[in-house]
């Protein structure tokens, strides 16, 4: 496992010992950043359920400014602080140990807007639709926003969760996955929408 393109490319990262973590492959996440990106110019990035921190990693060495990653396990969040010290880019991020909703509510809290979020929870959690709502509603996105979930091949996620709109579907084996674009209908075409009611 290693950082694929970017500023660290080549730097190996460490896996989380054990098998409760199931990091994506480098064939994977290749693939994804190929449709995400390939490169970025700034901006803030979320990394959810962060594992290994290898996505958040690799959106650092490819352009993003800042990346928050979160995760419930504490192995995962010891793994995540070193993987960030080999590849250089402990400034540019934040982790924290937290539960995905706990984490969402906190960030809420504060002035920042994500453009590129990654959810990869475990296959046995089917709650990716449920988070990006949360996130819409906490008001974390970036009108634009690009959200990757990686899920299980058996799995199918809805095409449409209010604002987010599906935009790639791509299957790699038992690992699948989905590309949304987070497309908010704007306060004022709200208000245009509605004076144009009440004329007619």
């Amino acid at each position: 496992m290693r950082v694929i393109s970017g500023e660290a490319r080549g730097r190996p990262l460490k896996a989380v010992p054990g098998k409760g973590t199931r990091p994506t492959t480098d064939k994977v996440k290749e693939a994804v950043f190929s449709i995400i990106g390939p490169y970025f110019t700034g901006g803030w990035a979320l990394d959810l359920f962060a594992g290994t921190g290898g996505l958040g990693i690799e959106a650092l060495s490819r352009g993003m400014a800042n990346v928050i990653f979160v995760d419930a396990d504490k192995s995962s969040v010891e793994i995540v602080k070193h993987n960030l010290q080999l590849t250089g880019f402990t400034d540019k991020a934040e982790v924290y140990r937290n539960d995905a909703e706990r984490a969402l509510k906190a960030l809420s809290k504060r002035d920042i807007r994500f453009e590129l979020v990654f959810l990869d929870p475990p296959y046995r959690m089917k709650t990716a639709g449920e988070l990006m709502l949360a996130m819409d509603g906490f008001h974390l996105l970036e009108p634009g926003a690009t959200l990757m979930v990686e899920h299980e091949s058996g799995h199918r996620y809805q095409e449409q969760y209010g604002p987010f709109r599906q935009i790639k579907h791509v299957a790699y084996g038992e690992t699948t996955i989905a590309i949304y674009r987070y497309e908010p209908v704007s306060a004022e075409l709200t208000l245009v929408s509605a004076d144009l009611t009440n004329e007619g």
